[in-house]
């Protein structure tokens, strides 16, 4: 085979060669540019105890962060329960974000907690958990807008997640699912709400009412960005 031949062999077969490695890269690449962009998280480790971290604003309630079991959580004492307690967190945003937290409640005497996560600020949407009611309830501030069953079981960690995204018909969809830590997470939306008005901007936060006696811990908070 002369020489003239084999470069024209050679050729083709780099650009075959770059032509299989882009190929393999775009898939890679596709995937990086879907993942959704983390905006803020927390699990509390750095934080000091007995103390609400720095850019935590407490609603009431008196969150501190607390050692409990092999690491640390922000803890709402277990008294008093005369209201739905809460603290902000993370930056301001109004749509196009997914809010996520581990919490953990224990029954008593017959009585539940109440816990959940938001977005939108103080008066915005609110993913709960009734636990007595054995349910999930979405609520825009004080206001109630839907439900589903739940099946919650004391003592055991429940991860959350709330997320409030616009559509291409000018609504916006507030989506919600819960489940027993240890469990699958369901790939479908437990809670589906459809809304005209545009949500306020505000702050994420976590939520409890402790009626058991007991105190709720939070742990594992994050802020992520939808993509697009």
């Amino acid at each position: 085979m002369n020489e003239q031949k084999m470069k024209e062999i050679s050729k083709y077969t780099a650009a075959g060669f770059l032509f299989l490695l882009i190929c393999a890269l775009l898939p890679t690449a596709a995937a990086r540019a879907a993942d959704p962009k983390t905006l803020y998280q927390s699990d509390f480790k750095k934080a000091a105890v007995d103390a609400l971290p720095d850019g935590f604003l407490a609603l009431d309630g008196g969150f501190k962060v607390k050692d409990a079991l092999t690491n640390k959580v922000l803890e709402l004492p277990g008294a008093p329960a005369e209201s739905f307690y809460g603290v902000l967190f993370g930056p301001v945003t109004n749509s196009g974000v997914c809010v996520g937290a581990r919490i953990y409640g224990v029954g008593a005497r017959r009585r539940s907690p109440v816990f959940g996560v938001g977005l939108n600020g103080a008066n915005g949407y609110c993913l709960r958990v009734s636990a007595a009611k054995q349910a999930i309830e979405i609520f825009k501030g004080d206001d109630f807008r839907t439900n589903a069953p739940f099946a919650w079981k004391t003592g055991v960690w429940t991860l959350l997640r709330l997320q409030v995204r616009s559509t291409a018909d000018q609504t916006w969809k507030i989506e919600a699912k819960a489940w027993p830590q240890g469990t699958a997470e369901p790939k479908e939306w437990m809670l589906t709400l459809e809304e005209k008005t545009p949500p306020s901007a505000g702050r994420a936060s976590v939520w409890g009412t402790p009626l058991s006696g007991t105190p709720i811990w939070f742990d594992d908070l994050t802020v992520t960005e939808l993509a697009p």
